[in-house]
């Protein structure tokens, strides 16, 4: 028996790292993952009289009169721009502008083909906070929205709130509200499965960064009681007898409203009677300990999501006594991962051309997903749908953008069918390009390669 599960550990560790050998041979041989195409047709050159000068001057004339016809007459309508500095990359910290491109140019991917959104990775040479600020607000005549991705903290939280208040299009911060409404789908479903209540469950955090603090924030809108809810950073339990909170205003602010009790300790303590342990810390594993599982409530719920590892393998938290185990990859069950969330809620605010996203679209976004599986269907391997669910996308789209009509921040009124058809037809449209593209060849096959 011990040797059987020593076999079978050493094939899962196999498979958990086959990403990773795989994207080092292909990056190198499609030089990027993305492109800009034409939408337009290309009949003979007599046309670039049309789409360039000197007819377009009559259509430059037209915006000029009229600012808001650029959403008609060119493609800012479904353009989001990706905007980092590098600064916390993944898990891998501050690496810089030039090694976040992969990432951003992979969320660009993930726009397009689950959501048909055009979006351009965009990596700044700059980490100070008002250039950052400064230069997304430049640039909104050229997108319809943008996405801030690993940025790191405190500055991200400033940098977000300044841009939701100044900024006329939509701007979004992945890390924290991508993640918060995957995560809150993820856990209203997890609790079905051990029919427990969320305003009655006691929450372990590991992790006080962007992501977890968002997640605790809109938890808390959701119904959790903030009071049973405990943060643990890399100091320890945060309370309100730590005195280096008094330099981070946001883990400062949570400092008062969580952990009743005033724990003290760190991610043991933290985790003892706990019905919930929600962690995007430190890459693992061994980041939480199985022991520790074994202190918490009866059938505890485990998300351990930081990337590219998470901080305990799934099977060990199983073998701990976890009832529903969810990590931030697509290659174990549960993948709580933003690539659920953002295409299909850009697709919504962009639609209807919201804005901003509130945190009641969050939450309307949440919902949404965590519906797009059945109660009868729930189980401990399946609290979420994958990203082959495609009609997710469509159905996230138009939730948020009948609540962002709602709210009366959207510029475009229309029904949920029709922005679900508009989102569908799209969507659709996108996957069609990929899958002709690679038919003919023009997308080459690196099976070779790998």
């Amino acid at each position: 028996m011990e040797k059987r599960e020593k076999v079978d550990r050493r094939r899962l560790l196999g498979v958990a790292y086959e990403p990773s050998r795989i994207a080092k041979k292909l990056h190198p041989f499609y030089r990027g993952k993305i492109e800009i195409v034409s939408k337009c047709r290309i009949k003979n050159f007599d046309d670039f009289s049309v789409w360039y000068s000197p007819g377009v001057a009559e259509v430059c004339k037209d915006i000029s009169k009229e600012p808001e016809l650029v959403y008609e007459y060119t493609n800012k309508w479904n353009s989001v721009a990706v905007v980092s500095d590098g600064t916390r990359v993944l898990g891998l910290g501050n690496i810089g502008p030039e090694a976040g491109m992969p990432v951003m140019e992979g969320k660009s991917l993930l726009y397009k083909y689950l959501g048909g959104v055009d979006a351009y990775p965009i990596c700044l040479g700059t980490i100070d906070e008002n250039e950052i600020i400064r230069t997304v607000k430049i640039l909104q005549p050229s997108f319809g929205g943008v996405n801030l991705e690993d940025i790191e903290q405190p500055k991200c939280f400033s940098v977000l709130d300044t841009l939701r208040k100044e900024c006329n299009i939509p701007v979004w911060h992945d890390d924290q509200q991508g993640t918060a409404i995957v995560t809150l789908a993820g856990l209203i479903n997890a609790l079905k499965i051990v029919s427990k209540k969320i305003d009655k469950i006691k929450i372990t955090m590991v992790g006080a960064g962007a992501a977890n603090i968002c997640i605790y924030k809109l938890l808390s809108l959701y119904g959790a009681n903030p009071a049973n809810i405990i943060l643990v950073d890399l100091h320890g339990v945060i309370n309100k007898n730590r005195s280096d909170l008094t330099l981070h205003s946001e883990k400062w602010k949570t400092a008062m409203n969580t952990n009743i009790n005033n724990l003290d300790g760190g991610i043991k303590e933290a985790m003892e009677n706990a019905d919930v342990v929600i962690a995007l810390s430190t890459p693992g594993p061994d980041v939480i300990k199985k022991e520790w599982i074994e202190t918490m409530a009866k059938n505890p719920i485990i998300f351990a999501c930081a990337n590219p590892v998470p901080e305990i393998w799934p099977w060990e938290a199983k073998e701990a006594g976890a009832a529903v185990v969810a990590t931030g990859r697509g290659d174990f069950p549960n993948q709580v991962n933003n690539s659920l969330g953002f295409p299909g809620v850009f697709r919504g605010v962009l639609d209807v051309r919201a804005s901003t996203i509130t945190d009641s679209m969050c939450i309307t976004a949440a919902l949404g997903l965590a519906s797009c599986i059945a109660d009868n269907k729930i189980r401990s391997d399946k609290i979420l749908p994958s990203m082959d669910d495609w009609e997710i996308f469509p159905k996230i789209a138009a939730a948020i953008g009948v609540k962002a009509i709602e709210e009366k921040i959207a510029n475009k009124k229309l029904s949920y069918d029709e922005i679900f058809n508009n989102a569908k037809m799209i969507i659709k449209r996108s996957r069609a390009i990929t899958k002709t593209m690679m038919e003919k060849g023009y997308i080459k096959s690196a099976e070779d390669k790998i």
